[in-house]
């Protein structure tokens, strides 16, 4: 009887933490790799994270520029949320950010001559 009772007892005391580690490991975490599809006209010379709605941009390395037509880069995700705004620039100097981005659901952006108004 001492035991059912110890094992009812130990099982309470075992399965909020169960639950909390539970809810730790299914946080949802952005992508470490996320991939750039340049389909425009022109190539990107530089990429920047930020937090969604924020303005605190953090560039990542290209390498070289992508250039257009159809040619994709693979990038490291700064450390943050999953919701960033991208913010791509391209040779011709003009800026396009991509508000919102799910970065922990996408794995990739493809950048199009719409991107750039064209």
């Amino acid at each position: 009887m001492y035991r059912a009772v110890f094992a009812c007892l130990a099982f309470v005391a075992v399965t909020p933490a169960a639950h909390a580690f539970a809810a730790q490991t299914d946080s949802r975490e952005p992508a470490r790799i996320f991939t750039v599809v340049n389909t425009s006209f022109d190539s990107v010379v530089a990429l920047a994270f930020a937090p969604a709605g924020s303005e605190a941009f953090e560039e990542v390395a290209l390498g070289e520029p992508l250039h257009g037509g159809l040619t994709s880069a693979a990038v490291e995700v700064p450390v943050g949320a999953c919701m960033r705004d991208v913010r791509a620039t391209f040779r011709n100097g003009k800026t396009y950010v991509f508000p919102a981005v799910d970065v922990c659901r996408n794995r990739q952006l493809r950048l199009s001559a719409k991107s750039q108004g064209g």
